[in-house]
């Protein structure tokens, strides 16, 4: 996308960097969600009418009873008190008012500058806008699935709205560059290898809210080992290759620690192969995506070890934030230069 007019530009690039700090923080706000169980407090869909929270106590109480109704309640929460319903109800309601935010703040300026600019010329953005408003029936879609006959979400419908919410990032964020006058390398790798890096990012991303979805960082909490051997005791091996797999708490975090390993030797060979072809406008990128990825490792490492605690598995989820957009600048800057 071209545009000319320098003042439009910058106008846009603060746009859109304002959208990509709203999209951090919705992830990072949706990731707490999760890790409080509170993903489940409200049961009512409310497009419109949940803009605002409840008002009063007969509010509240009509939040709660419709809380009661569904299996969290009756089978785990079932002796909460509406002072505690009022915590995991807030999380919930934050992350849904960030949503809405979101939706809002990128549809007026959207609309502002297509008329300044022509449809043609922010086709991009209009794509972006459309997997807002998609992100926001699979928030649904998910939710609906913990509503009856279970007391959590689809695993795999969560995992659904997490990778959409990083497409959208990764999209911002690419658009967002491409706004800049950034200094392109002459130099460059196959750009095969920087995309195959984010697609094995974006698999693990999915298989970690699998982890995430069916609490399974709060067993074997051990590492390197999972217990007192490499692959856990309580399955087969020959069940990692049948679909089960992906529902099977032990075999998912056997995963989801392999495909750290593999992504790690997979950024060692990307880095020497920059290195040995002396391609320095790339270093600075590669060494940065090397650093956030082994913080991220460290960090995984950490959750399993304290059980999935709260705050040390929030950082993992906020570091794979800076991991992603890493991994997208470091593509952006091996891209062809035009």
């Amino acid at each position: 996308m071209y545009i000319d007019n320098k003042h439009q530009k910058k106008y846009i690039s603060f746009w859109l960097g304002f959208m990509f700090c709203m999209i951090s923080l919705i992830i990072a706000v949706g990731g707490l969600t999760r890790l409080t169980d509170s993903g489940l407090s409200i049961t009512k869909w409310e497009l419109f009418t949940g803009f605002f929270p409840p008002l009063n106590e007969s509010h509240w109480n009509n939040y709660f009873n419709l809380y009661k109704e569904i299996p969290e309640f009756k089978l785990q929460n079932y002796s909460m008190s509406l002072d505690e319903f009022k915590i995991i109800f807030w999380w919930e309601w934050i992350h849904r008012f960030l949503g809405r935010l979101i939706g809002i703040t990128f549809l007026i300026p959207l609309v502002f500058f297509t008329y300044k600019l022509g449809f043609k010329k922010l086709l991009n953005y209009h794509f972006i806008f459309f997997l807002i408003c998609f992100q926001g029936f699979i928030g649904w879609y998910m939710v609906s699935s913990g509503l009856v006959d279970r007391v959590d979400v689809s695993h795999f419908r969560l995992s659904i709205h997490l990778i959409i919410a990083f497409l959208i990032l990764s999209l911002i964020l690419w658009n967002y560059l491409d706004l800049k006058n950034i200094e392109l390398s002459n130099k460059k790798i196959n750009s095969y290898f920087p995309i195959f890096f984010i697609i094995l990012l974006f698999i693990q991303i999915i298989v970690g809210a699998f982890v995430s979805g069916m609490d399974a960082g709060k067993i074997y909490n051990s590492w390197p080992l999972m217990g007192y051997s490499y692959f856990p005791d309580d399955s087969e091996f020959e069940n990692l290759f049948k679909l089960s797999a992906f529902s099977d708490p032990s075999l998912v975090q056997f995963m989801h620690r392999n495909l750290a390993y593999l992504i790690f030797f997979y950024y060692l060979f990307i880095f020497f192969k920059i290195y040995k072809s002396k391609i320095f406008k790339l270093l600075f990128a590669v060494i940065l995506l090397g650093f956030l990825l082994i913080l991220q490792i460290f960090l995984g490492i950490l959750t399993l070890i304290y059980g999935a605690h709260i705050i040390i598995s929030s950082l993992h989820q906020i570091n794979s934030i800076f991991l992603v957009s890493s991994s997208i600048y470091f593509l952006f800057l091996n891209k062809k230069i035009n």
